[in-house]
Parts: C-alpha cells; structure tokens; sequence
C-alpha cells in the first residue's frame, strides 16, 4: 500500500510589468533560471511505501519505494539515511518515475529521506520523510571484534567472532559489507571466513609501522537472514608499533631480528630435534609469559617416555596454542647456534631471552625458515593467516565474484575509451 500526503502544489507565477511598449516581459526566477527559485513542496508529486502516521513503524523486511505516478513531474535524487550515519543504496529509473532501495534497511531504526523532484516546466520540487522501521521478535547476531584497543606488532590480524553460524554466502557478504575496517595510512585489505563463525582481516601485506586500525561494526538492525538480526558490538582501536621481525633459521640455528627492517640482534638458538622439528612459516606472538610450567604431556609425550619433560622455563613468547614457545633453555647453551635438541620450542640464552621478551609485543612477526618441520598452519593453531599468498586470502571473502573478473561495481565504472 502505498502513502502520500494531501494534494497540494506552491504555484511561482509571473508577473509582467509593462513599463512601456519597449520593455519586455520579467522572466520567471532570478535572473531567468527556474532552478534558482524557491522549490515547491513536492508531497503531491510523489507516493511512497513508508507509513506517515508516527503510530505505525515500516516493515523493514520489505525495500523503501518512491514513484513519481503523474505525468506532469518526475524524481532527480534520493537520499536515505539513518541517525547513525547509514545511507541507503538505491536505484532510479531513466525517467526518474521510481526509486527503490537496494540494500536492506535496519530494523528498528529512525529514517530520514530526502527526495528531490522537477515538474513540468523543471521546476524543482523537494521533500523529506520520515519514518521508523519495526524491530522484529528474531534472534540478534552479535559480533565480537579482537584484539581489544591497544599497541600491538605489523603482522596483528582483526578478528571478528559472531553469536551464530552464517553460512550462506549472501548473508555473510552483508556481514562483511558491515564490519569497517579504517587505517592510517590507508592499506588495501580484506575479511577472510575461517568458519562460520569467525573472520579474521589482515592487509596485503604486513602494517606499515605506526600504522591506527579503526574496527566498527554497521551491522546493528541489519537483516542477515530469516532468522538472524545484526546486533551492537564495541569498536576497537589499534596502534601498530615498528615493524619488528624475528626470522630463525633452522639450519643455520641464529634467529636474526629487524627493527624497521635494520638488523637489532643476531641470536644464537636451538629449535626442534628430528621428530619434533619446529614449524616453518610466519607465526605471530600470541602471549608472553615470564615463567610458565612446560611438560611434555601437553604435546601428547607420555610420563613414561625418555622424551619426557616437566620444569619451568622463563621469558617464554608464545606463538602457537599447541605449544610453541620462543623461551630461555640454559640446560641447552652448549648446543645453540650449533644443534636443534628442543622439541619445538626455540631456545636461546637466558640473557638473550629476557631481552626479546621485552623487546617484542602481541602481534610481531616470528618466522622459520630452513626447518624439516611441516608449515605452520592458517588457522587453529594461533596467527598464521600470513602463510596464506594475497590470492588466495582473497578467496576467503564473501564478497569476491564466483567467476573471474570485475566486480559489478568495478563494471559499472567502465567507459568507452574515446577514439
């Protein structure tokens, strides 16, 4: 059904002073352009699907419609928006009889739409509406966006964990088009779908140092699917710190660290023996310890087993859940820069260790290269998103095409080159 307000039109008449048989008429307007006089309330030149009783609220499952159904007039311009800054997408049609929104409005919102129109004689025509959409009795999505606001390494990921599975490619592309990511300076980036409940957005490559991250979600009364409704979630704010990288060679047994690309130290270390060889790849620090209790059993070596261990290692950094730890080991000083006897772990004097404890932070780079030990994993055992080429990161996101090409935004910029 559609609503329209009563009929009225503001006439801008003319009036012709004849000061003489030589003068002539006085044009309509200021300086004889029909834009530049006042515009006429347009509220009886279109109709439009939204309720104007302040009692009854929009169906926000349904597009916002506006149509020009008199021949005497058409629409120019459209432009929605919520109280939280949110415009709403929209098509007109070529002769300017009908606008319809083409993305989906929030529920349980205030809209304000502002519609700009010409008459006849194109004379411009303006009016704004008004309206609240329903909030509907269904199940909230929440978005839990990490790591929380603080300093964190270049090669830190966003994550975002929902409440509830999504799996259908279109709902998630609208949750993705709503998580905002915003950096200075400005990265190319994108979301990757690790499952169904949790994403996970890196830059191309790592941040540059110093760069802020600004992660907000527009997704609160946003329609995800039938059952599911965007909920509020708490933005978060980011600082990346220099560029400090930590690359262990296992062959060679030295860990070399950068400061924006500049050699800090040169360290002496042991990694993983034949069995138990450390992983290779970019792995990102996940927690520090300053002592932590490490035993054997944890990494599936029985009590019994001549492999087995249980003591307390200090000024450990960790880089994967299973266990993974760049840590003092003073029981193997004699072997480092020489022999890989840990079992896994990258072990280091303990001098050596208490300053790269304090020298790196959450989210610094920690790679290995050279190691017989298999490729650290994307997903499920800490950050190991970058190991992942931009590529195929890329095909992750809901919102890359299917099939190979430009994007239909990417095919609507495209123009004939002049010949």
């Amino acid at each position: 059904m559609f609503f329209r307000g009563p009929r009225r039109r503001t006439v801008v008449g003319c009036t012709l002073l004849l000061i003489s048989l030589a003068a002539g008429p006085v044009a309509c307007g200021i300086d004889g352009d029909p834009l530049a006089v006042h515009p006429f309330d347009a509220a009886d030149q279109i109709s439009y699907n939204a309720p104007d009783d302040n009692a009854k609220k929009a169906d926000p499952d349904k597009p916002l419609e506006i149509t020009a159904p008199d021949s005497d007039g058409r629409i120019t311009d459209v432009t929605a928006m919520d109280t939280r800054g949110r415009y709403v997408a929209g098509e007109l049609t070529a002769d300017g009889s009908r606008w319809h929104s083409t993305s989906p409005l929030a529920a349980g919102t205030h809209y304000t739409v502002r519609v700009s129109t010409e008459d006849e004689d194109g004379l411009p025509g303006r009016k704004v509406l008004e309206f609240d959409t329903a909030t509907p009795k269904k199940k909230p999505l929440k978005v839990g966006i990490g790591p929380e606001t603080g300093t964190y390494g270049v090669g830190q990921p966003i994550t975002a964990e929902l409440s509830e599975p999504v799996k259908d490619k279109a709902s998630r592309a609208i949750v993705e088009r709503s998580l905002k990511v915003e950096s200075v300076p400005r990265v190319e980036g994108s979301w990757y779908w690790v499952d169904d409940k949790m994403l996970h957005y890196r830059p191309k490559e790592y941040w540059p140092a110093h760069t802020t991250v600004t992660v907000h979600s527009n997704l609160v009364g946003v329609k995800v699917s039938d059952r599911l409704w965007g909920a509020d979630s708490k933005p978060v704010r980011l600082t990346m710190g220099d560029r400090l990288v930590a690359v262990t060679d296992a062959a060679a047994h030295h860990m070399t660290v950068y400061k924006n690309d500049e050699v800090l130290r040169r360290i002496p270390v042991t990694t993983g023996r034949p069995g138990y060889d450390t992983r290779n790849g970019v792995k990102v620090v996940l927690a520090k310890q300053s002592a932590v209790r490490m035993r054997g059993t944890t990494i599936g070596i029985s009590r019994s087993s001549n492999d087995s261990f249980d003591l307390m290692v200090y000024w450990a950094a960790r880089v994967t859940w299973s266990g993974e730890y760049v840590h003092a080991a003073p029981w193997s000083v004699g072997d480092q820069g020489y022999r890989n006897v840990s079992h896994g772990c990258t072990g280091m004097t303990t001098g050596n260790a208490r300053w790269f404890f304090n020298t790196v932070r959450l989210g610094d780079i920690v790679q290995v290269v050279n190691s017989r030990g298999r490729q650290m994993d994307p997903f499920g055992n800490g950050f190991g998103d970058w190991n992942l080429g931009w590529g195929a990161w890329q095909k992750g996101s809901a919102l890359t095409p299917d099939k190979p090409g430009p994007s239909p935004v990417d095919r609507a910029r495209l123009r004939p080159q002049a010949v």
